[in-house]
Formats: structure tokens, C-alpha cells, sequence
């Protein structure tokens, strides 16, 4: 069995890359939500502290070469590109490059492993406004599953734990945590999704796999929206000092919400969260994401396999697969409160 896809699309949020770029990112990011300038120009000095520059834009390029290596060991020949939602390049400017050069239908994957609106549907929703601005000759595109539970998202995550549980002493591991984190959403969001069911189930299949036996808790970060909106909780900084008032002095903190260290890993973890374990008295290491593990890119590469010859869905824990293509309006846009008048 094989397909007639004859490229490939990488999905993703994007970033800026360099301070002249920061604002109209964030422009971008925030648009039709009302969000000040003012607190633009805040989350913009967040920025500042890394040259203005997110790690996002470098690492993808790093997963391109790694799934172009990958896809060539096993004997495929298709041109990958990359697209972005927020900031260049632009997926409407890439599936324009796509049409040019001929292709007539793309297997896309983007780098989220989960299901929600701003997860899975809202590239669903980025292909449709880059297809409508390329018109006529806009190839098609398909995109893959969710691939929380994929065994090669999974047991990399497992080996990024194991990495940092060595850097502990042994004697540290007595009454340590697993702390899994994932970006919060509104709960709205959440309650029409699985969102929060497969992060539980992320975190129960890489805790029964790592060699030591630690209790864990899934907490939320990088909460960006009104305070009168309830959304995902608890944040980490509040579990962080939760965790420590009840006598726990080690915890190891693993971003399973994140395949790369991008800013949102860079900032509210390595950042924020390090500075309050910090003054907590915590010892606080972190996993690295799965970012270019070679685990983890043989994994995308398997699944892109199910489209392209027809392999095996493959998938850890009782939950199963994702069904593919999406149930018809799952995981809808989120209603925005309106503004006062």
C-alpha cells in the first residue's frame, strides 16, 4: 500500500527572532483578544532576556533535519517544508511555495502531541485560511494524529526522566515528586476536549516506566488569559509551594505539555519556576523535552508511515489511538467572553 501525499508540512507556533520582531509576534499571538499594548510590552521584556530571539524557530529546523535524515534511512523521497501560525514562515506563504513547486497533497504534522482547540483543531484551521488564501491550486492537506500515547513519544520522555533523576543523589530521591507540567487552557476549552485525559495518561505510562518509584501530580503553566476565566490549575509556581509546606524538599519537574525547549520551558521553568523553588528551599531539576530524541523522531516518522504505507497504528496504554481524521467538530473554538460596551 502506498500513498499519493508527495510533500510534507511541518506545523507550528513560531517565534521571533530577534527584539525588532518581539511586538508584532505578540501582536500575532493576541489578535482579536483585546489585549492591551501594555501587556504586550510585559510579556515582550520576557523576551528581552533571551536577545529577543525564541529557542522555537532553531529547533524545528533541528527536527526537519532529523525527520529528513529518518525519512531518508527508510526510503522516502519527499521534500519536507515548515510553516508557522504566529510568525514566519507563515503556513500561508509555505503552502504557496508547496502549490508552486507542484505538490497536490501534503502530509502535514505539527508540533503538538495533544488534542484541544489551540492543540490540534486550530492547525486544522490554519491549513483551511492558508489553502483559502492560495485559491484554486491549493494542494491538500491531511494531518496526523495526536501522538501522546505513540511509543516514541512515550519512552523518550521516559529516557529525558532518567537523565534527570541521575543528576539527583540517590539519597535525594526519598519523598522526591514527578511534577509533569503542560500549558494551561481555559477550562472551557478543556471540557470539550481530551486534553487534560491524555496528559493524565502521559504522565501514568512514563511514571510506571522509569526505574525509580516516584509520586507524581500534573500542574499547568503559562496561563495568558483574564483572571475572571477560569482555567487549568494549579499552576506550578503555587503547586511548588504546596509540595514544599507539606515537607518535600526535591522535586523533578518534566514539561510532557512541550516537545522542545521553546519559551514557554525557557521562561516560566527554567525561569520562574526555578527562582520559586529556589526561595523555597526545593531542589528542582528539570527533564529536557523530547525535542530531536531519536526516539521520538522515528515515532513521527511511524506515524507519518500510517499514511504513507499504510503502517501500523501504534500506541502505548489503554486509551488507544487517536482516531484519524478528526470526529467532525471536536475540539471547538473556545467562546470569548465579549467586552464591556
Amino acid at each position: 500500500m502506498s500513498s499519493d501525499h508527495d510533500a510534507i508540512l511541518l506545523l507550528s507556533f513560531g517565534g521571533p527572532e530577534g527584539p525588532d520582531d518581539v511586538l508584532p509576534f505578540l501582536e500575532n499571538v493576541t489578535r482579536g483578544r483585546g489585549v492591551p499594548r501594555e501587556r504586550l510590552e510585559e510579556v515582550g521584556q520576557q523576551y528581552a532576556m533571551f536577545g529577543g530571539i525564541s529557542p522555537i524557530n532553531d529547533q524545528n529546523r533541528a527536527l526537519l533535519a532529523a525527520l529528513r535524515a529518518e525519512l531518508s534511512r527508510r526510503g522516502h523521497d519527499l521534500p519536507l517544508y515548515w510553516g508557522n501560525r504566529n510568525w514566519k514562515p507563515y503556513v500561508e506563504d509555505t503552502l504557496a511555495e508547496i502549490a508552486a513547486a507542484g505538490h497536490q497533497r501534503v502530509l502535514s504534522l505539527s508540533t503538538s502531541a495533544y488534542s484541544s482547540y489551540s492543540a490540534c483543531r486550530q492547525y486544522h484551521d490554519d491549513i483551511a485560511r492558508a489553502r483559502a488564501a492560495v485559491g484554486d491550486d491549493a494542494p491538500e492537506v491531511d494531518k496526523i494524529r495526536p501522538y501522546w500515547n505513540h511509543p516514541g513519544f512515550v519512552l523518550a520522555t521516559v529516557e529525558r526522566v532518567h537523565a534527570a533523576v541521575e543528576s539527583l543523589p540517590p539519597e535525594s530521591l526519598d519523598g522526591a515528586r514527578m511534577v509533569f507540567t503542560a500549558h494551561s487552557i481555559p477550562q472551557s476549552m478543556a471540557e470539550t476536549s481530551d486534553y487534560e485525559l491524555q496528559l493524565r495518561d502521559l504522565a501514568g505510562l512514563v511514571s510506571e516506566r522509569i526505574a525509580v518509584d516516584l509520586s507524581w501530580d500534573l500542574v499547568f503553566q503559562s496561563r495568558s488569559g483574564p483572571p475572571q476565566v477560569p482555567w487549568l490549575e494549579p499552576d506550578i509556581v503555587d503547586h511548588l509551594k504546596a509540595v514544599a509546606e507539606a515537607g518535600v524538599d526535591t522535586v523533578v519537574v518534566v514539561p510532557i505539555g512541550f516537545v522542545s525547549d521553546h519559551m514557554e520551558v525557557k521562561f516560566d521553568l527554567d525561569t520562574q519556576a526555578a527562582e520559586a523553588a529556589d526561595l523555597l528551599g526545593l531542589t528542582m531539576v528539570r527533564a529536557g523535552t523530547v525535542g530531536t530524541h531519536p526516539l521520538f523522531v522515528r515515532g513521527l516518522v511511524d506515524i507519518l508511515e500510517e499514511h504513507l504505507v499504510g503502517g501500523p497504528q501504534k500506541a502505548l496504554g489503554p486509551l488507544g489511538p487517536r482516531v484519524n481524521p478528526c470526529v467532525a467538530g471536536c475540539c471547538p473554538a473556545p467562546v470569548r467572553p465579549s467586552r464591556p460596551t
